[in-house]
């Protein structure tokens, strides 16, 4: 479900965006509107859940997660069961960062941090090889990372959404 987006709205969130550390009072100073109108604005986003979290983005390399994998993951069958299986071994596994289901001849996307080659080697080996249903991994190494934000285009948004 969509919700419904004013451009006030939208300046908060693309406030919040690059400064989730603000509060509300704070916002709604650089945005000038009154403290109360932030926050009861903010409360609705946070409960409609348009604001999922605020949370701080680590540096991956500065924590010693020095390569990062793309790795595209075959299932053997596609019924529900199998689907839901892999899925359930994904969430267990804190080294995979995001996990999509593809349409095509690759089932899943997994974007996966380690500290090393070796420690991928690992892990591929002793788990992501033996997740229920796997039938083929074909993994990518990335070398360096030409664009990585969190920050979603709002100023893009459909004109319903940003009135």
């Amino acid at each position: 479900m969509q919700s419904e987006l004013d451009r006030s709205d939208v300046r908060i969130l693309d406030l919040v965006q690059e400064h989730g550390d603000l509060s509300a009072a704070e916002i709604a100073e650089r945005l000038g509107m009154t403290a109360s109108t932030c926050w009861r604005r903010m409360s609705r986003l946070e409960e409609t859940g348009v604001i999922r979290k605020r949370v701080a983005l680590l540096d991956r390399e500065k924590v010693g997660l020095n390569v990062l994998v793309f790795s595209q993951v075959k299932l053997a069958g596609h019924g529900r069961d199998a689907l839901l299986k892999f899925e359930q071994a994904v969430r267990q596994h804190p080294e995979i960062l995001e996990c999509y289901t593809l349409m095509g001849e690759t089932d899943f996307l997994l974007r996966i941090a380690c500290r090393d080659i070796k420690s991928y080697e690992a892990f591929f080996l002793d788990h992501l090889s033996r997740f229920p249903g796997v039938q083929s991994v074909h993994s990518l190494i990335a070398l360096s990372v030409i664009k990585e934000t969190t920050t979603l285009p709002l100023t893009g948004a459909p004109k319903s959404a940003a009135r």
